[in-house]
């Protein structure tokens, strides 16, 4: 089995996700507004360096956090997996797929992790944009609430699987 396979679509959503934020981010001014109150007024700031070296962070390093964690628990035949039914699921007949779907699942998962905060950076780039500095508050509870809902649907998917 390619333990790697599932994760690849993430790697080059990753990627792409990190040529968004570098590219993005020429516009931003030389101390971004970073932080902003329930407002949307800024209310921190950071170094342009600084701010883009965290969002590759982000949208680099959550995901292949998530593989590598994903990849030791499900390599491990003591790892604690808090599965239904564990020792059906996790049967010599059945442990392949269960663990290809895990993989798959958190693939996923990973792909979330990236799309959350490369919207909220789109968000500061556009607040940036005005004098004062202002986040469209509606646009990030949106993206804050749409995030909730997939982890949601996520989890749901999940546990049907391992219902039976």
């Amino acid at each position: 089995m390619d333990n790697n396979k599932p994760f690849r679509p993430v790697l080059l959503f990753a990627v792409c996700a990190a040529l968004f934020v570098w590219q993005t981010s020429e516009s931003l001014p030389p101390m971004v507004a970073s932080h902003f109150a329930l407002s949307g007024t800024a209310n921190g700031f950071m170094p342009r360096t600084l701010y883009i070296l965290f969002m590759l962070a982000f949208v680099k390093g959550l995901p292949t956090l998530t593989n590598i964690i994903t990849q030791k628990a499900s390599g491990n035949p003591k790892a604690l997996l808090n599965l239904p039914n564990l020792d059906y699921w996790l049967a010599p007949a059945r442990r392949s797929e269960t663990i290809s779907f895990l993989r798959t699942c958190f693939s996923w998962f990973s792909i979330l992790l990236v799309s959350f905060p490369c919207f909220a950076h789109w968000l500061v780039v556009l607040a940036n944009r005005s004098q004062p500095a202002h986040l469209a508050g509606p646009w990030f509870l949106s993206d804050l609430g749409i995030f909730g809902v997939a982890v949601f649907i996520w989890v749901k998917v999940i546990r049907g699987h391992f219902s039976t």
